[in-house]
């Protein structure tokens, strides 16, 4: 199975996914709340430390869903099948 480089975003466009301000970001990095590396100088924020950042914090997540990324999104979570009702209807 390969694997796969995770995903990073900078200051701004981290703020612009969540639908927060880049004081917010910049605080959650000096919080120690998501995981990041340095390059040129600036912070790279892993996508899944962001995420979990925004699940985190109710304002955050209220924000992801109304003003950021999540606006545009229908629903987040796929839901949950049965897998034998999946190989039940694939064998007729």
């Amino acid at each position: 199975m390969p694997t796969h480089a995770p995903i990073r975003l900078s200051v701004s466009e981290a703020a612009k996914f969540l639908g927060v301000s880049t004081r917010t970001i910049r605080r959650a990095v000096t919080a120690g709340l998501v995981t990041y590396i340095v390059v040129n100088e600036r912070y790279k924020i892993t996508l899944d430390s962001l995420l979990s950042f925004a699940e985190s914090t109710t304002t955050v997540q209220k924000k992801l869903n109304t003003v950021g990324f999540g606006a545009f999104v229908e629903k987040w979570k796929l839901p949950k099948t049965n897998v034998k009702e999946i190989k039940t209807k694939g064998t007729v």
